[in-house]
């Protein structure tokens, strides 16, 4: 079984909500990536997503557009991000990997030997930002031959005419992107998106995490209450690109994790 259902189910069974986080793959330089992934399980992440660098990341904010220049200035691309989810594995073989990013570093990489790599290393799901449902017929298929979940988004203006086309062929969890714009700028009204997402639960078994705007443990407590986990990223790679050490981040996503457990 994909890991990415294994921790949907025992977070299910103990009543308890899913934290993801995000960091971009070789910010801001390899060896401090790799400490601090290799560190976030420990301090209280369920899942974790890493962003694939990327020259024109037009759903990102500044600070994860800052964070992937950092990467590639670093000299990151994709083989060095598969390096980093393959050392991961030779300490930790249970926590959900996901690569988040756009289609261009995927073509460029070729998605055959993409999804092939993906599972090779130990990677679980894909998040394609600038994907749409219906033009997902050149990853979906390889995906799902490489035991992979295709991360479908939802957003504030999605309605529940186009959902079932955004459900088709869609695994692990929903992304509900909580803002109109893009990452790290604002925050969420928590009752409309609460509403939004009952509403698609009564279409889907999905858990439904729900991302953008998450930025402290507040924020991270009000969001527990009306999904099933949420992603935390550019508090996280604003901390990294100020010089904040594993340690650092470790404590900041451990006060992420125990206001969820208050929720």
């Amino acid at each position: 079984m994909n890991r990415i259902n294994t921790i949907f189910e025992t977070l299910k069974a103990e009543g308890r909500k899913a934290l993801v986080t995000f960091i971009m793959a070789g910010d801001t330089d390899a060896g401090t990536a790799q400490e601090i992934l290799d560190a976030l399980p420990g301090s209280g992440a369920d899942i974790i997503e890493i962003g694939m660098p990327f020259t024109d990341p037009m759903a990102d904010g500044p600070a994860i557009q800052a964070a992937g220049l950092r990467a590639l200035d670093s000299g990151a691309d994709m083989h060095k991000t598969l390096e980093m989810v393959q050392q991961f594995r030779t300490k930790n073989n249970t926590t959900p990997i996901v690569l988040m990013g756009y289609m261009n570093p995927v073509l460029a990489f070729g998605p055959e030997a993409f999804t092939k790599a993906c599972a090779e290393c130990g990677v679980d799901g894909l998040i394609l930002v600038d994907l749409p449902p219906e033009e997902a017929d050149e990853i979906a298929p390889l995906a799902q031959q490489n035991g992979l979940h295709l991360i479908r988004l939802l957003t504030p203006t999605t309605d529940m005419q186009r959902l079932p086309n955004i459900l088709n062929g869609a695994g692990g969890f929903l992304y509900y992107v909580s803002i109109t714009g893009v990452t790290g700028t604002k925050s969420a009204n928590v009752d409309e998106v609460g509403k939004h997402i009952a509403e698609i639960k009564t279409q889907t078994d999905l858990p439904v995490v729900v991302g953008f705007g998450i930025k402290t443990p507040d924020d991270a407590a009000a969001m527990g209450e009306i999904a099933d986990g949420i992603v935390v990223g550019s508090a996280l790679v604003e901390q990294i690109g100020a010089g904040a050490n594993s340690a650092v981040i470790s404590t900041q996503v451990q006060a992420l994790k125990d206001a969820l457990k208050a929720a």
